[in-house]
């Protein structure tokens, strides 16, 4: 691939206590908050964007670090560009305030900020609610994010915090005690379903990690779990990104898929559920 010039992005900006981030957004319809992973949205994370836009949702991204468009392979800028960008990104996340990589039991608290972000998005585009995918350090906001009623779709693809170095870290994931209660209540009273994608082999997303989210969710919480065969052999980084770098993008495919359920999830509870829906809405997730 080659980076992506954002076309078919609008381009805005968003600010809530005093924080300002510049945000893309493609698409009409409820909106879909689409959280990059490292080293940031990636030509692969925006064609994920795309195919939410393609089901009639609003695909909504805000930039948390790293250069918008720009491909992470080696082939796009050389290796050592390549490795030094990747590098950039993680450090900015590793001494940033706003990201919680290793405290066990709390939510980070950019979370406050995604949370204004949907309700704002979600005054803006209507429907139902609001879907949030997140990937990678990303992944356990949208757990965090689901202590706000309008989060009707939280979706934890790989999610990497707090970094797994020890047994306990690995046993639990990024979210406070208060807002994991609200959203068991959620998924108790209302329904809501978490789901969270990963691969067996994946050091930083470990099994027990997942098993603690069927421990607190108990039923509300579908895992996807994918043999590391089933990624990608041509990616350069090691097994992890389900939605995107690992991703196989085939009919039959595992990683496909996962891809179609996470498109069918939003479709269903988020786009079938308009009261105004057009009778001409997207029935099936967007072909590639």
């Amino acid at each position: 691939m080659a980076d992506h010039d954002l076309t078919g992005f609008d381009r805005d900006t968003f600010t809530h206590d005093g924080a300002t981030r510049r945000i893309l957004r493609r698409g009409t319809g409820p909106a879909v908050i689409v959280l990059a992973e490292i080293p940031g949205i990636t030509p692969k994370v925006l064609e994920f964007a795309e195919r939410v836009a393609a089901l009639g949702c609003t695909a909504v991204l805000p930039v948390l670090f790293g250069t918008p468009g720009r491909d992470p392979h080696p082939s796009a800028h050389g290796r050592l560009k390549s490795r030094l960008y990747m590098a950039s990104s993680l450090w900015k996340v590793c001494v940033s305030r706003e990201f919680t990589l290793l405290a066990t039991g709390k939510s980070s608290p950019v979370v406050t900020w995604l949370r204004a972000l949907a309700a704002d998005e979600h005054r803006r585009c209507g429907g139902p609610g609001v879907g949030a995918v997140g990937m990678c350090v990303t992944g356990g906001f949208a757990l965090a994010m689901a202590a706000d009623e309008r989060l009707l779709v939280p979706v934890l693809s790989q999610p990497s915090l707090p970094v797994p170095l020890t047994k306990r870290r690995a046993a639990t994931i990024d979210i406070s005690a208060a807002d994991l209660a609200t959203v068991r209540g959620r998924c108790e009273r209302e329904g809501l379903r978490v789901t969270g994608l990963r691969f067996r082999g994946d050091r930083l997303v470990p099994g027990d990690r997942f098993a603690f989210l069927r421990r607190e969710l108990g039923e509300a919480f579908t895992a996807v779990e994918l043999d590391d065969s089933f990624a990608n052999p041509d990616a350069v980084t090691p097994v992890h990104s389900v939605l995107t770098e690992h991703l196989v993008d085939e009919a039959g495919q595992p990683t496909r898929g996962a891809l179609d359920a996470v498109l069918d999830l939003l479709r269903t509870r988020l786009v079938e559920q308009r009261p105004d829906r057009a009778e001409d809405a997207p029935s099936t997730p967007a072909e590639a």
